[in-house]
């Protein structure tokens, strides 16, 4: 069995081979080594900028921990359960201890274009296309496959803190889109994008209010139904039209 970090290193939620093993013990039919990706996405409830997704495949060894306070040491984990101090650190050296990985976005006009869900599977390919090798099977953190063919897929709720393969894939996913945020903000003042990262927040609604979306913004969003002075600017999609077909009303 592959050992646990959590066992190793004695901290609290960290992530494990657990989903790893299952998916290694049945048998591939193929005679050589399977290959797991673990997947993880950010940005979606963001009323700005990307989503973006990292793929990441470990070689199954116990990862990199940080130093803590005393003799204790900080696991990798969900990207939510770590600082941004960490998650930076982390981010650091996962690069040169993962097998592979690779990030992979949807700007916002294509979530306007495609929806969320189609978006995402368009962010997910181009970082599993990327990768050094191409994955036998693919973890993806979360009840619902928004991926599907033609990976073979495991959808597990709480997968960033289960597995060690997603939970890289969701720091390294994590900080990337947080830098192209942080940048956004240097160009786009008085929106909060450093700190809210185009989520919504007091700083990001009052922007909106007062100076209206940026060339960042999702247009699509419910968020312009509650702002009289740029309501004109939504975008609608007809969901039985296809891809790429956007009307503004």
């Amino acid at each position: 069995m592959v050992p646990s970090p959590a066992a190793a290193t004695g901290a609290a939620r960290a992530a494990c081979y657990e989903i790893e093993e299952e998916l290694l013990a049945a048998p591939s039919g193929s005679g050589r080594p399977v290959v797991i990706a673990g997947v993880d996405e950010v940005g979606r409830g963001a009323w700005a900028g990307p989503v973006v997704v990292c793929a990441a495949v470990t070689d199954l060894s116990p990862p990199p921990v940080l130093p803590g306070r005393g003799k204790r040491t900080i696991a990798l984990t969900d990207s939510k359960l770590l600082t941004e101090a960490h998650r930076e650190s982390f981010a650091a050296i996962l690069p040169g201890w993962l097998s592979g990985h690779a990030i992979g976005a949807s700007s916002p006009e294509e979530i306007d274009e495609l929806g969320m869900t189609a978006a995402l599977r368009r962010a997910a390919i181009r970082a599993l296309d990327a990768l050094p090798v191409r994955p036998d099977v693919v973890i993806l953190d979360g009840k619902h496959d928004f991926l599907s063919r033609p990976w073979r897929v495991r959808c597990e709720v709480k997968a960033d803190q289960r597995s060690v393969t997603v939970a890289a894939a969701s720091v390294l996913a994590k900080v990337h889109r947080d830098r192209l945020m942080a940048e956004l903000d240097g160009e786009f003042p008085g929106y909060g994008f450093a700190d809210s990262a185009g989520y919504p927040s007091p700083v990001h609604q009052e922007a909106l209010e007062e100076h209206g979306p940026t060339p960042h913004h999702r247009l699509s969003w419910s968020y312009l139904d509650d702002l009289p002075r740029w309501r004109h600017m939504k975008k609608h999609r007809d969901p039985a039209a296809g891809e790429g077909q956007l009307s503004l009303l």
